[in-house]
């Protein structure tokens, strides 16, 4: 990871102990890092918003019959 690097983790991964942790090793990447998202408690949020956004606008898509 470059210095000054803005890092943002998407990665789930469940640990053996139950633990959530991403796909970046969160305390080596935050010594390198300007920024870094956490696992949990990052961009899971925006991904929730997104799938939402893009399955409405599937369904819309799909039951437009103005173009039929």
């Amino acid at each position: 990871i470059k210095p000054g690097a803005v890092v943002m983790d998407v990665g789930i991964n469940r640990l053996d102990s139950g633990k959530v942790v991403g796909d970046v090793d969160y305390a080596g990447a935050a010594k390198r890092a300007a920024y870094i998202t956490p696992v949990p408690g990052g961009v899971g949020p925006m991904t929730v918003a997104t799938l939402i956004q893009n399955t409405l606008q599937a369904c819309e898509d799909y039951h437009d019959t103005s173009a039929q």
